[in-house]
Parts: structure tokens; sequence; C-alpha cells
């Protein structure tokens, strides 16, 4: 398993991780089988949300002897009341609830303290002055929690705490259709039939945003809905009108700024391993390129997608992650210093591009590529 990365924590985690909606509905023999076959094949990163005693009793036992080989992202304000989840923002609640979380996982600290599901500013603001934020702040300073974090659909609420400095993971919904939607404190739009109604070109301007901003703050993200709840996977259901395959849509997700690890979410075995199996899937078959360039109702044209299709340059450089550093400078107006480090260790840089167009003659997006290079030169000195 390719091992990333989270952010500014430094904590390592495998690419694939697990989503808990897998475990819900299980036995414990099929909890402690599924965490076997992730223990074994390297997938370390598990989200919680889900504040379901069963599931929370069944992974406990299933983690008794092997805790510090996981790394557990729970949640601060999904509580289990009255037989059903609830999301809360009242302190007692929060407390009781993620005390009733570390006992039954048999832990005493989490690796990601989660400010759970935040849509709306108003509800980021309450986060902020009622306490919620205080709170995950004190435990990441005792140590109870490691870090930090917030799950969002939304990427102006997203944005606006992570440039709080406060917040180390982002927790986001991730995939080629909920990327060219605008920002909404409605979640269900991301997959309203109305939303898909127009044709959609390129990368809404807020998500682009929040990526890169992310990225230049080492704000690790943590995927969700990579496959838009299952619909992507079926033409008949995707807002897109194609099908994309598992594969595909893990490796767009893998390819975007920032993200460290894709929440798989895989509710059977056979499903964990389809899941697991990306690590040593050849590259055709995780390539996402050919299938979102024939999407009918979509268009990148001229956005890079990152996917590599211009390699391999005759000079060596690799064109993608160029410009992938050069969309920093351009989000910020300046060269932070933490991307001119990155760039400078780069084996091969934009200034030796000769503007042969090889690179454009390959791109299923019509990237200008050869003038990034031109401007990359410029804006890095070399």
């Amino acid at each position: 398993m390719q091992q990333r990365t989270l952010g500014r924590t430094g904590i390592q985690v495998g690419e694939i991780g697990m989503g808990c909606e897998g475990f819900m509905g299980k036995t414990a023999e099929q909890v402690m089988e599924m965490v076997d076959v992730m223990d074994a094949a390297g997938v370390s990163c598990i989200d919680l949300y889900t504040p379901n005693p069963d599931v929370r009793d069944s992974l406990g036992r299933a983690l008794a002897g092997r805790r510090d080989r996981f790394v557990l992202q729970g949640h601060f304000g999904a509580i289990w009341k009255d037989g059903q989840y609830k999301r809360t923002r009242d302190m007692a609640e929060v407390k009781e609830g993620f005390a009733d979380q570390l006992r039954r996982l048999g832990t005493d600290y989490l690796d990601v303290g989660m400010i759970h599901y935040s849509d709306a500013m108003a509800d980021w603001e309450t986060i902020r002055s009622g306490g919620l934020l205080d709170y995950a702040l004190e435990l990441k300073e005792s140590g109870v929690v490691r870090s930090v974090g917030l799950s969002s659909h939304n990427p102006e609420v997203a944005l606006a705490a992570v440039n709080t400095g406060l917040v180390d993971v982002l927790m986001f919904s991730v995939n080629p259709c909920y990327d060219l939607q605008p920002a909404s404190e409605d979640v269900e739009e991301l997959w309203a039939e109305k939303s898909y109604a127009r044709e959609l070109v390129n990368m809404d301007p807020a998500r682009q945003a929040l990526y890169e901003t992310c990225q230049r703050l080492r704000v690790a993200v943590t995927v969700m809905k990579a496959f838009g709840g299952g619909d992507l996977l079926r033409a008949d259901l995707s807002p897109a009108g194609r099908a994309l395959t598992p594969l595909q849509c893990l490796h767009y997700a893998l390819t975007r700024p920032a993200v460290a690890c894709v929440m798989c979410g895989a509710r059977s075995l056979d499903e964990l391993r389809a899941a697991i199996a990306y690590e040593s899937a050849p590259a055709e078959e995780r390539d996402y390129a050919a299938a979102l360039a024939a999407m009918p109702k979509i268009s990148w044209h001229g956005h890079c997608m990152y996917c590599g299709h211009c390699a391999p340059c005759p000079q060596g450089i690799d064109v993608a992650a160029v410009t992938k550093l050069l969309n920093l400078v351009r989000a910020q107006g300046e060269v932070p210093e933490t991307v001119r480090e990155h760039y400078a260790v780069l084996p091969h840089r934009a200034g030796e591009c000769v503007q042969c167009g090889a690179c454009e003659s390959r791109c299923p997006f019509g990237v200008a590529a050869a003038e990034n290079m031109r401007q990359a030169a410029a804006a890095f000195g070399a």
C-alpha cells in the first residue's frame, strides 16, 4: 500500500482508507474479518462518523492489540440518541459522545478529531464561538487527539475553516461531478438532476481554491463520496451520463492537490478487495482522462486535470507536477516559500522546456501546457 503523509500532522496513512459505512449491519465476526483484510493490505485510515454503538463496539474488539497500526478519524458532534444518529452542537452531548467513542473503541486517543459535518456558514460560526472548536483544540493540546479536522461538502465553509490555521485535516467530497458544482449549503444539490441540466465547464473556482489552499497550508484532505454514493459507477444514475470504474474514481481523487487518502466505504469483502486492487492495477485501468473527456454534458477543456497524459516530456519535465505548483502561485498571486521549495527539488524544471508541443499533442483536455511551462519558468526564475 502506497503511504502518504497526512499533511502537516506527519502521520502516515495508506492512500486507500475505509469509511465506517462498510461496518454497519455487520456482526462482530464480520467486522473482524474486514479489519484483518485491511491490516494485511495496509488500509490504515478509518473514518468513524457513525455513533452507532454496535459499530463502535465491534471495531473496538477488532482493533484490540493492533490499535497502533491504524489511524482513527473520529467525529465530534455525531451522537447516538433515542436509537438513532443525531448531529449536535450541544457541548454536553458532544463531550458525552466523544467519551463513549473512546470507551467503545478501547483507545485513549484519536489520530484525527473531526468536527462533524458543517455545510453552512452559520453553523461554522456556531462551531467557532460555541465551544466546539475550542474543545477540539484543548484535546489536541492534551494529546487526546493528535490533530483537528472538519468534515464538509461546502467549499466556502471548508475554506473558511482551513484559513483559520486551526484545522489540520479536511474531510471533503471529491469526485469529477461534484467538483463542477458551485458552493451550496444544501448537500442534496450535489447530486440533484437539476444541477446537471446545463452544460458544466471546468472546475468550480471555489473548489479549486480550496484544494490549492489546502496544499499550500499542508492541510490534508481525506476524501468522502469518491464514487458519488455509487451513482458514478452506473451510467443510468451518473449525472455525467457515463459510468466510471471504481479505479478511475479512486485515481481521480488521489491526483487532486492535498489529498492523503480516500475512504472507500466498502460494504463487503469483495468491494474492499476491489479498492485495494487499485494499488496493483495497471495505469490504463486507473486512467480517467479519456472517460472524462467523453462525457457529453461536462467539459474540462483547457483545465489541467493532472492526469499525466502529457508525459513523457523529452526534456524529462514532470509537466503535471509543475502545472500543479504553478496553479498554487496563480491562486496566491505570489510564490509561497513552501511552493518554491517543492519546485526547487524537481529533477527537471520548466525552464528546460523547448516548446516542442509534444505534451499538448497528447493532452485530452486541450491544455496550453507549453505556455504553462513558460509562465512557470518566469514565476520560479528557472
